[in-house]
């Protein structure tokens, strides 16, 4: 039988404090979590590898993105007790159920019918009750709920939509990976009044979300 409490120690040793990840409630929280919940029943084998993991099928495939991609993001968003955060692609929720752990409420956002319910279940199975399942396009954000302290982007983007800058609360955060392939990076975003500034945090690469996609240039 696996020892899944193991694999998650072995995780966190291995992937997450060697990348500086030091914030100790990210890490208790990634040894706490049982990330196989969030994974789907044929691949649970494959919950605490170090690579992004299929949780869906088709052409628009979604993926789980590597622990040590989500710990740094996560870290980096400097998530506060008080803060509201809006995490854009929320998969099955295992993101989602960190950053519950670290904020006041976590919106996870989801436009596929069927993660989305995966997540409610996951994240109620590991009582993550602060953390709200919403689903629509994941390109709009979900206005609803700002302004947002922080908002964490769960997968690569070629453009960013000015509807979710536009949900940042003044000093929020925006986290995301911008790029595709090598070339790609994650970025902070940071809103002061009507202006949103952005610097490069570190070399990224992470699976496209639909919707994101860089419109193609017409040619002559």
């Amino acid at each position: 039988m696996v020892d899944a409490a193991a694999l998650r120690t072995k995780m966190v040793d291995g992937q997450i404090r060697p990348n500086d990840v030091t914030d100790y409630r990210i890490l208790d929280a990634m040894l706490e979590i049982p990330r196989e919940l969030f994974v789907p029943a044929n691949s649970r084998e494959l919950a605490y590898i170090d690579r992004n993991i299929p949780i869906s099928e088709g052409p628009a495939a979604r993926h789980m993105l590597q622990p040590m991609i989500q710990a740094r993001l996560i870290q980096q968003a400097q998530i506060t007790s008080d803060d509201t955060v809006l995490e854009v692609g929320a998969g099955t929720g295992y993101s989602a159920a960190i950053a519950g752990r670290l904020a006041a409420k976590v919106v996870a956002l989801e436009e596929d019918a069927a993660l989305a319910a995966a997540a409610k279940s996951a994240l109620a199975s590991v009582g993550a009750g602060n953390v709200e399942v919403v689903t629509g396009p994941l390109k709009t954000g979900y206005p609803a709920g700002a302004p947002y302290d922080v908002i964490i982007v769960s997968g690569a983007i070629e453009v960013l939509p000015v509807a979710l800058t536009e949900q940042l609360a003044e000093g929020g955060r925006l986290l995301a990976i911008q790029g595709v392939g090598q070339a790609a990076r994650a970025l902070l975003y940071t809103r002061s009044g009507k202006d949103v500034s952005s610097r490069v945090l570190m070399n990224a690469a992470a699976p496209l979300l639909p919707g994101f996609a860089r419109e193609p240039a017409f040619e002559f």
